[in-house]
């Protein structure tokens, strides 16, 4: 079964190293967010990208879940002693990486062809693509103006409320070499839990993105748990837009294909089960299982839940494992 995985942030991390650990890498492929990438010292710093290239390599913080492990500050406790910004933790293992990539950029290399090259240097078997070549840049908008996406969730921490988001040079992009025909190829669609709002939303509404789902089996899997984020501000910026975090609020944002929407599939935990008829009654398939990755053995059994699922996808209706 070859798989197409849509991931951002730590929960998709997480899920894409699960499924890399149940799938031969033949049959992987990641598409990450890349919407929240932006300069920083005269870098480009990818985060999504990183966490998820990190966590396949085994090199992500197991604390944090960004970041590397085993991480010194070194260069950033110079440059706040300089009075310099330090609102963005940048270890000095981490910022090689930046280097190197900045370095690439400016010689002209995609940022595809920099993530492959980085990715065998890190022994990271699947294939792992950027959403796309060209910049696209999360913008949040918020009581207190409009803010790129790392500016509101680094440096302000999230406190601003929430308004609604855009995503500049969105329209202008295109899917990166390799995404298209990663879906035309794919027997299932995966998208990972990640935050819907930031990190799904930009891969899924590049240009040519949602046609080429159509058709496909494409099973999501809820970040949001008991009305709560596993990690992140996706429950925030549900009740700040009107929307009760729920599963059922998240499967209802991404719908069903019956209706036009992205989704043949939903995933969601255990505390949720008494919502899973309710997305049942909107034409999709809904497993109900516990979805907390706390460990590599969490991921590697979600992974393998979602797979068993799809094997034996109903057209709709509760499966319960």
């Amino acid at each position: 079964m070859k798989v197409l995985a849509l991931a951002g942030g730590v929960g998709g991390a997480k899920l894409a190293a699960g499924l890399a650990q149940t799938l031969p890498p033949a049959d992987l492929i990641v598409v990450v967010n890349t919407g929240d990438d932006f300069q920083h010292f005269g870098l480009r710093i990818s985060p999504d990208l990183d966490t998820v290239c990190y966590t396949l390599a085994g090199l992500a913080n197991p604390d944090t879940g960004w970041g590397r492990a085993g991480e010194s500050w070194t260069v950033m406790e110079a440059v706040s002693l300089l009075g310099g910004p330090s609102w963005f933790q940048l270890g000095d293992r981490d910022l090689g990486t930046h280097l190197e990539r900045t370095r690439r950029l400016q010689e002209g290399q995609p940022l595809s062809q920099i993530t492959r090259h980085f990715c065998q240097a890190w022994g990271v078997l699947p294939t792992v693509l950027p959403m796309s070549d060209d910049p696209v840049a999360t913008m949040v908008h918020t009581a207190q103006g409009v803010l790129p996406f790392q500016e509101y969730f680094v440096h302000l921490r999230c406190e601003p409320q929430v308004t609604g988001f855009h995503f500049e040079g969105l329209h202008q992009a295109r899917p990166a070499p390799g995404v298209l025909e990663a879906i035309q190829q794919a027997d299932l669609v995966v998208i990972c839990p990640s935050n819907p709002w930031v990190s799904i939303a930009p891969i899924v509404e590049l240009p040519g993105i949602k046609p080429a789902l159509q058709g496909l089996p494409v099973v999501a899997i809820s970040p949001i748990i008991a009305g709560q984020a596993v990690k992140g501000p996706a429950a925030k910026m549900y009740r700040e837009l009107g929307i009760q975090p729920s599963a059922a609020a998240v499967a209802a944002h991404y719908g069903s294909q019956i209706d036009g929407g992205l989704l043949s599939g939903f995933v969601i935990d255990t505390q949720d089960a008494a919502q899973a008829q309710l997305i049942a009654s909107a034409g999709l398939a809904v497993l109900v299982t516990e979805t907390l990755m706390l460990d590599a053995a969490g991921r590697r059994r979600l992974a393998g839940k979602v797979l068993e699922f799809v094997n034996k996808l109903p057209a709709s209706g509760v499966v319960i494992s």
